[in-house]
């Protein structure tokens, strides 16, 4: 099984970034920690802080991969183009928050992904991206 996992923008700084709401992890050294418990899946990992990069990876992989993890991240709220691109690939998408976007602004309640998903996980910390790939192990 091949899964990849995309982060969209400001979360190259996980570990840094608001650890009151993120966590003190660095994304890269969650991911090791995510290859060690799921030897039986082939994971790849990819980040961008733009947009159209972010469309051009699901374009690239919804054909190729079993499924994607996907964290837009601000992106969730304000991207129809990325909702746009996971309509377009066969690939299954799991949308996933580190935080309870419930908990918090109004504007983060709502999401252009998830009408285009398979599901969603939110509000587990980095954990939520763990219960993301049992989805696609229990599927």
């Amino acid at each position: 099984m091949k899964i990849i996992i995309i982060n969209g923008p400001n979360l190259n700084l996980l570990g840094k970034r608001e650890p009151e709401t993120y966590g003190n992890t660095a994304f890269e050294e969650y991911f090791k920690q995510l290859e060690r418990a799921f030897p039986e899946i082939t994971l790849e990992y990819f980040q961008s802080n733009h947009e159209g990069e972010i469309v051009d990876k699901l374009h690239k992989t919804g054909f190729q991969y079993d499924g994607i993890i996907l964290n837009a991240a601000a992106y969730t709220h304000t991207s129809i183009a990325i909702a746009d691109a996971v309509r377009a690939i066969s690939a299954p998408v799991v949308e996933v928050h580190i935080s309870n976007v419930f908990k918090r602004e109004s504007f983060r309640q709502t999401s252009f992904l998830s009408p285009v998903v398979k599901g969603i996980v939110s509000g587990f910390g980095m954990d939520s991206y763990k219960l993301a790939l049992y989805s696609f192990l229990n599927a």
